[in-house]
């Protein structure tokens, strides 16, 4: 009984000896390459790390290389939990630890938690570091609208423009500041306004650096992730006039044609102006006339009243109205043409 119970316990452990071995060979497969490329690159990983990130479903293969490539390039406070942290918020590993190194070869101030900030922000760190060792050049506008700028300076003449703009990734305004976009939107706003503040064309096509010295100077960078190192007027012309060979005797013509109808609407207004008054005085005529009937119109009424108090006699009636005769016919004769026009109705 003793033996056969024996022989039943030497069996299970032979059983559970190979399901080690078994489990072991599979861990070693899986992992001992990785363990194994640590452990020659004198980077400090254990089996266990390995296996905790089988556990919580990390990359491993791309956690170890990470971890070696950042041991190598000298940033070993880097720990296998911050790349998994990192790994686990949905952040980009490879790229986070390339940005670092760079930033590391180029003096560049840039610490592991400041990287993943960018990285999981959306921003590609590798880009903006490049950016910071190699400036990179913007066009202004940017494509995709308008192919330059269009700004009038005082004198009324449109110009087209087109700048490049050379900017600098500034890693400590990368998260949270303005893009690319705001940057070319600024130097628009600031090459139209100094072209419009211009006196005249002239001016802007002889010296097109100080409209890019004026635009530079107006603190555009601000708020933005880049640093703006220089604005280059790359083109300006007039517009209209891109195959004219002689530029001026163009807008000379065009501006007498301007002059020229600008001469006339003021002539027409004065005409109109002058209408309109001729107008007025011949209302004011005839309400004046109005006002005159109107004061005759009193006068039979104050004859009424003077017969009615005894003040006015008969024989001054026919004697004002023989006086009203005789205006009448001296009127006549001196105008034939408008005979008795105006006169007043005699008796008889």
């Amino acid at each position: 009984m003793l033996a056969a119970m024996s022989e039943y316990v030497w069996i299970g452990a032979g059983v559970l000896a190979a399901l080690l071995l078994i489990v072991a060979f599979f861990v070693i497969l899986n992992f001992g390459r990785l363990w194994l490329q640590a452990k020659f690159s004198q980077t400090p990983l254990s089996f266990f790390d390995l296996l905790g990130m089988a556990f919580r479903k990390v990359n491993s293969s791309l956690i170890v290389n990470s971890k070696i490539q950042a041991h190598k390039a000298g940033l070993t406070d880097i720990t296998t939990e911050d790349l998994e942290a990192h790994y686990l918020a949905r952040g980009r590993v490879p790229n986070v630890i390339v940005a670092l190194i760079s930033a590391q070869r180029a003096n560049i101030p840039l610490d592991f938690r400041t990287a993943c900030a960018i990285d999981l922000a959306g921003r590609d760190i590798v880009d903006a570091v490049n950016t910071s060792v190699n400036p990179k050049v913007i066009d202004c506008p940017a494509g995709g609208g308008a192919e330059r700028l269009d700004a009038v300076s005082k004198d009324g003449i449109r110009l087209l423009a087109k700048a490049r703009v050379t900017v600098r990734t500034n890693i400590q305004q990368l998260v949270g500041g303005a893009t690319e976009d705001t940057v070319v939107a600024r130097v628009g706003q600031a090459i139209v306004s100094a072209i419009g503040s211009s006196a005249d064309y002239k001016t802007v096509l002889e010296n097109p650096d100080k409209i890019a010295k004026r635009a530079l100077d107006s603190g555009l960078g601000a708020g933005t992730a880049f640093s703006i190192l220089s604005i280059d007027i790359a083109d300006i012309s007039v517009a209209g006039v891109s195959t004219e060979a002689n530029v001026g005797a163009k807008l000379q013509a065009e501006q007498a044609e301007a002059d020229k109808r600008r001469f006339q609407a003021e002539a027409e207004k004065r005409r109109a102006m002058a209408t309109a008054r001729e107008q007025e005085m011949v209302a004011l005529v005839q309400e004046n006339r109005a006002k005159v009937v109107l004061a005759e119109a009193e006068i039979p009424k104050a004859m009424a009243e003077a017969f009615r108090n005894g003040n006015f006699g008969i024989m001054d009636y026919y004697r004002m109205k023989n006086i009203q005769a005789d205006t009448g016919m001296r009127d006549s004769i001196a105008k034939p043409g408008e005979r008795n026009r105006g006169a007043p109705p005699t008796d008889g």
